[in-house]
């Protein structure tokens, strides 16, 4: 694990200024929810599932997260212009003025309209945040902050787009972007969910990196060609490709596709063992925290479907290619993993179905089968 970045006794919560109205608040939950799915389908579904202000904490931090991201991948926008913006971004933590100056000082956004909308409406996504009780904030604001300072890191050390050189390095983009969102969740469930005590808490957050960085590489190993052709960023690393003969210039090359895929298979069997980590981390949650194990059960099976889709094709390293779960298959996991939820050995044999059985494993009797509890 990196070492986290720390907040400095001047850069903490201003908890004296008041709070948003109600109106504000029920403004700011509308266009969020409204903007979610847009932003991520998986986590549109989980999030919904967290209640009242656990609920509202990672609403917020996922779309303060989506705004850094996008700013990140912003094409128009030189490195020290981003960090810039990205350090005007974290200055949003202090109040509704340094939101008004960040968005003020935009400049032209191009890619995803929805993803510059957002960015637009930071206002309202800091309304959402500026909600939560003080301690909640200092949660979300010491991680995003860290993950902020590593995509500044980044940005700097890749000038001319991301090319990830080495599997270290691989992991601490990783990290940084996801790992720390492992981090945070586990906080917020520790301070939210009466059935996370002390014990708990750190027994899951030895693995709440692994959490979120298994999902990070199954996110990046599927849209491999997506991120080269939209966002100029390559993260198979450059010393696994030239193992096999190939190199990043070549990755979306149809006469390398052989050599592409055979580094890209040792990513594939990286990212098994981060899942079952990930699966680790969702098992050890206590059965009562029903919403918290929701949450993470349903991008964590999507996951496992996915790449076990992966391991099947090289769709992934043609342009416009990326393997693709059936939305029938999304609505059994979906259903599968919501009958099977106070059940570890059920949500095993699920997970291990969603990782290598064929569609029909998820008929009602199967289910039934595999769902008796510990």
């Amino acid at each position: 694990m990196q070492d986290p970045v720390r907040l400095s006794a001047s850069s903490k919560l201003r908890d004296g200024a008041p709070g948003p109205t109600a109106d504000e608040l029920r403004d700011a939950e509308r266009f969020a929810r409204e903007i979610l799915p847009s932003a991520s389908r998986t986590f549109a579904i989980s999030i919904r599932v967290l209640p009242g202000v656990l609920g509202r904490a990672v609403l917020a931090s996922y779309l303060i997260c989506r705004i850094a991201d996008t700013i990140e991948d912003e094409r128009t926008m030189e490195p020290a212009e981003k960090v810039a913006r990205l350090d005007e971004l974290l200055a949003c933590f202090d109040g509704a003025e340094r939101v008004e100056q960040f968005v003020a000082g935009l400049p032209v956004l191009t890619g995803n309209q929805d993803h510059i909308r957002l960015v637009r409406e930071s206002g309202r996504v800091f309304v959402l945040f500026r909600s939560l009780p003080p301690r909640t904030r200092a949660h979300v604001r010491r991680w995003v902050t860290e993950m902020v300072v590593g995509m500044q890191r980044i940005v700097l050390r890749h000038p001319d787009g991301i090319r990830i050189q080495t599997l270290e390095e691989f992991r601490e983009y990783c990290y940084y972007v996801a790992g720390t969102v492992g981090y945070l969740l586990t906080d917020l469930w520790h301070e939210h969910s009466a059935g996370i005590d002390a014990p708990r808490y750190e027994s899951l957050r030895r693995r709440a990196q692994a959490f979120g960085q298994a999902l990070q590489t199954v996110n990046i190993l599927k849209d491999v060609a997506q991120d080269a052709a939209d966002e100029n960023s390559v993260y198979i690393p450059e010393e696994a490709l030239r193992r096999y003969g190939s190199a990043q210039a070549h990755i979306l090359s149809p006469e390398f596709v052989r050599q592409n895929h055979a580094a890209v298979k040792e990513m594939i069997e990286l990212a098994w063992r981060d899942l079952d980590e990930a699966r680790a981390y969702l098992l050890d949650l206590p059965r009562r925290a029903v919403p918290v194990r929701l949450f993470c059960v349903f991008p964590l099976l999507f996951a496992y479907a996915t790449l076990r889709e992966l391991t099947r094709t090289t769709a992934m390293l043609a342009p416009g290619g990326s393997p693709r779960i059936t939305r029938g298959e999304v609505k059994r996991l979906l259903a599968g993993g919501t009958l099977l939820i106070m059940s570890n050995r059920g949500l095993r044999w699920l997970a291990e179905r969603a990782g290598g059985g064929g569609m029909g494993g998820y008929s009602p009797s199967a289910l039934a089968a595999g769902g008796s509890t510990e």
